[in-house]
């Protein structure tokens, strides 16, 4: 892949696995070598926690070349947020609306088959009150179960308003 502000890398996650989940000890994401060392992430994790789209991570190569995260540098204010969907047992069909529903509050999405999956990246220019309501709505109608993989100060006082 080629990217004008750099070429995008692999940078490899460590997951701690507890009660069989998650379903794998390691996630690689997609992201683009700021050329330092360090990388900006640019896929929604579907498993790591405390990272979202767009934060700066450190990266430490090993000795076969695989970048491996460190410490976050630098938050990018996205929020991730995890969707398994049960709506039409979680279909494509099903996955898609859902996605296409949170589209319209300036959220992206993308779908897994596998887990049923649906994982959110939420911009901080999104009205989080409405992403929220709905989140807890599609909770409530049992269309999703939710998990905050990475939320901001500002997701959690909007959660307690």
């Amino acid at each position: 892949m080629t990217n004008p502000e750099g070429p995008y890398v692999k940078v490899h996650f460590r997951l701690e696995i507890e009660d069989d989940r998650p379903p794998a000890s390691v996630e690689s994401l997609w992201a683009v070598d700021q050329g330092d060392g360090t990388v900006r992430l640019d896929n929604i994790p579907w498993f790591v926690r405390d990272i979202a789209c767009g934060d700066i991570v450190a990266t430490e190569p090993d000795e076969e070349g695989v970048r491996w995260a460190g410490e976050v540098v630098r938050r990018s204010g996205n929020c991730t947020i995890r969707l398994i969907v049960f709506r039409d047992g979680g279909s494509e069909a099903a996955r898609q609306s859902v996605i296409d529903a949170f589209h319209g509050l300036g959220v992206h999405g993308e779908g897994m088959e596998r887990f049923r999956m649906v994982a959110l990246d939420v911009p901080p220019a999104a009205d989080l009150a409405k992403v929220q309501r709905l989140l807890r709505h599609g909770v409530a109608e049992e269309w999703w179960d939710m998990e905050e993989g990475c939320v901001t100060a500002r997701w959690r006082a909007v959660s307690a308003g």
